[in-house]
């Protein structure tokens, strides 16, 4: 099937070829006005002149044209049209061309203007670094008599630009795989030898030009699509006299992300937009307009990390961008598509040939201007870019926020993993967006892994209720130096004279370790799981008894283990919520170092692991405890140490700790060790009518035992009786006690004597 396959693209390539030679060979057969005038079919637009002044102050005006004298035609042969007059002018014609009756100007020049919207000899005055290509895909340049050289075997399109760029005088390329042709013209001087060539394959046109602002390191810095506009997202609009000018505009916007723009050959119109063919796919943006050129940036950053690939079975692009060799796989060939000098949007391995990786800067979403760009190849397979992300988190002193970028606008929502209703955003329409996630927030479920690291799960779910294959999971994690560092600056302070010194002590106290942990009512054992109402105590201790600082606890929560319920135990004011749940925080040392909370153990019906969740502040040198209103039967108030006054020192330190402890709590009801027991021993309860609970099993057990002793006893009987049965008919069977015995003749002497001779 590759053999067919090769043959079939071999066949392509040589009737592309000789559509190219022939496309040539007629225009150079052709008048000179011929290959310089615009199609005669196409009718000629009005013309709204122009602007001729740059409006834009943020990127340089076009450098002023040189007078020069203009070549006439000859008088011998005079135009037939205004028209016609004004193109058969030389390329060294000035931007401000003298009107001419009609106004008019061909589709692709810029408005009011029939001559290249820059001088002729801006390329050669150029600055190289200023020097970049606009592409337009599915059109030809046709102009024999200014090829400068064509190159077959091409198989990159940016080594066909490279050998443009290398060469002063080329001002365009042809290019088609396999075949490079490079041109000392381009349309903006011949614009009606720039015409559409999309069979058998079709070609890619670029264009040399000199910027205003200094273009990307990537291989071209726009795409021009004829015809087209991106419909309803303009950010800004700009009224100027050239496409150039509107390029320069894009390239040196400031305020936002310029990815793309429409210019109105007509009016001079220039809207810029953040958006492009790419962000909006799968939308009806990309709508034609004759009079409109789109203009899309490829020197934009998109997102290159995380990035989803489709597959597209059956079809492959009839031209691409680049032809590698010898890629052993296919994901040695979508690396290549990650890392090209261009926006690569596809690619194919292994149909062209063996161990062959193809790519290209187009999909589906850019091809809607050409007619049949795929191959149909039932084996083959393309491999279009879906989405890509970027995600950065930014690690700060009380929260951490994942911030990510897509290539594709993101309708959807983005959570943290356990808490998908409570840490959630959704996002409408946005290529950035971004999640915050307090270490101070239960709801958020941040975790703290070891000393100052914390780390989450985020979740990016395009649907807004049910998680797909195309959501993406991420590990986010923020790790922080907590190490002590000693600050010091050599700054002369110019002291002189007898300096006395004094007592100076320099200290350096860090942040007090808070365990958490449950345990006994008294807080001494430690307590890992329990009953419901078994009495409990919930206890917080600095670990370092010399800490010079206490803690107080607000903001305590108990969860279930699934994280569908939840209770607050002790508020945000310290206080306990309920006392027949859980009292008020106390102290149970002098020292301060430890607080305790009696509570009975509790659960919550959906599991039976029940999570504390507080938050710990130290204070210093003491934390003093706040009023409570009493429980249900208490009319006094209580103290809690749940939280310190107002009047807080400044020097006491602001830093929270968040603690988090779990244990697990089973019911009384016995359901639980029943169902265990049922599964070792498979058993079954059932209920007797006087309320007694009976072992199914063992009574069954005991019925097949009382049967096989049964069962026993029947077997002996029976046996038994057979033996009395064959006794009897044995005694029916033997002579009475006076009748001789037949054992008596053995031994008779007369017996022996007469039977002597048998021995």
């Amino acid at each position: 099937m590759r053999i067919i396959f090769s043959i079939l693209i071999v066949v392509c390539a040589a009737n592309a070829a000789k559509k190219f030679e022939g496309t040539l060979r007629s225009a150079a057969d052709a008048p000179p006005q011929d290959n310089l005038a615009v199609e005669s079919a196409s009718p000629e637009p009005a013309v709204v002149d122009a602007p001729q002044e740059y409006k834009n102050q943020e990127a340089p005006p076009p450098p002023p044209p040189k007078p020069e004298a203009t070549e006439t035609a000859d008088p011998a042969e005079p135009a037939d049209t205004p028209e016609e007059a004004d193109e058969v002018e030389e390329p060294q014609q000035p931007a401000t061309a003298p009107e001419t009756a009609s106004g008019g100007v061909p589709p692709s020049a810029p408005s009011g203007i029939s001559a290249p919207s820059a001088p002729a000899n801006s390329l050669e005055e150029c600055d190289p670094e200023m020097i970049g290509f606009e592409l337009v895909t599915g059109y030809v340049f046709s102009a024999p008599s200014h090829i400068l050289d064509d190159i077959p075997g091409t198989l990159m399109l940016t080594d066909c630009l490279e050998q443009c760029q290398a060469n002063d005088t080329c001002r365009a390329v042809n290019y088609e795989t396999g075949l490079c042709v490079l041109f000392s013209s381009d349309a903006d001087q011949l614009p009606g030898a720039l015409t559409k060539s999309q069979f058998p394959v079709f070609t890619i046109y670029a264009q040399k030009s000199c910027l205003g602002v200094r273009p990307c390191e990537r291989a071209w810095c726009f795409d021009r699509v004829r015809g087209y506009n991106l419909k309803g997202r303009g950010k800004r609009t700009h009224t100027v006299g050239s496409r150039q000018m509107c390029l320069d505009l894009c390239l040196g916007e400031n305020e936002f992300v310029c990815r793309s723009a429409n210019y109105n050959n007509k009016t001079g119109e220039c809207v810029l937009s953040n958006m492009d063919r790419i962000t909006l796919a799968g939308t009806n943006s990309f709508q034609p307009n004759e009079d409109t050129d789109y203009l899309e940036n490829n020197c934009v950053e998109e997102p290159t990390k995380l990035c989803e690939f489709k597959k597209m079975g059956g079809r492959i692009l009839k031209t691409v961008d680049s032809v590698y060799q010898d890629v052993q796989t296919i994901e040695e060939c979508r690396e290549l598509c990650l890392n090209s000098p261009f926006r690569c949007h596809s690619y194919d391995h292994g149909d062209t040939g063996d161990h062959v990786c193809r790519l290209s800067h187009h999909s589906r979403a850019t091809l809607a201007d050409i007619q049949d760009p795929y191959l149909e190849v039932p084996e083959a397979a393309t491999y279009e870019l879906s989405s890509c992300y970027n995600v950065s988190i930014d690690c700060r002193a009380g929260d951490m926020v994942a911030r990510i970028q897509t290539s594709k606008l993101f309708d959807g929502k983005i959570y943290a993993k356990g808490s998908p209703n409570s840490c959630v955003v959704d996002v409408k329409q946005s290529l950035e967006f971004e999640l915050h996630m307090g270490y101070d927030n239960i709801e958020c479920n941040v975790k703290q892994n070891g000393l100052g690291r914390y780390l989450n799960d985020v979740v990016i779910q395009h649907h807004d209720t049910i998680v797909t294959s195309s959501d993406l999971g991420l590990a986010v994690t923020c790790q922080y130096d907590l190490t002590n560092k000693t600050v010091a600056n050599e700054v002369d302070l110019g002291i002189h004279g007898d300096i006395h010194t004094g007592l100076s002590e320099e200290v350096i106290v860090d942040s007090p370790n808070v365990a958490m942990r449950i345990t006994d009512r008294n807080g001494d054992d430690t307590i890992a799981s329990a009953e419901v109402g078994d009495p409990l105590a919930l206890r917080f201790e600095i670990m370092d008894q010399n800490s010079p600082f206490e803690i107080f606890v607000r903001e305590l929560v108990a969860m279930d283990g699934v994280d569908s319920s939840e209770i607050t135990l002790i508020d945000s004011d310290g206080c306990p919520t309920d006392h027949f749940i859980m009292g008020p925080l106390f102290k149970s040392a002098p020292s301060g170092k430890m607080l305790l909370s009696h509570f009975d153990a509790f659960k919550f019906p959906s599991s039976e692991v029940v999570q504390f969740r507080a938050l710990v502040t130290p204070c210093m040198p003491t934390c003093e405890p706040v009023q409570c209103d009493g429980g249900p039967n208490e009319l006094r108030s209580v103290m809690s140490y749940g939280r310190r006054k107002r009047r807080s020192t400044p020097a006491s330190p602001q830093e929270k700790m968040l603690l988090v402890q779990n244990i697990q709590v089973t019911d009384k009801f016995g359901f639980d060790k029943q169902r265990a027991k049922n599964t070792t021993e498979d058993s079954v309860y059932v209920r007797e009518t006087d309320v007694t609970c009976v072992n199914a099993a063992g009574a069954m057990l005991a019925a097949a035992a009382f049967l096989a002793a049964q069962l026993v006893v029947l077997a002996a009987w029976t046996c038994s009786w057979q033996r009395r049965r064959a006794a009897a008919k044995a005694a029916e069977l033997l002579p009475g006690p006076n009748a001789p015995s037949a054992l008596c003749k053995v031994y008779d002497p007369s017996f022996s004597r007469a039977h002597q001779r048998h021995f």
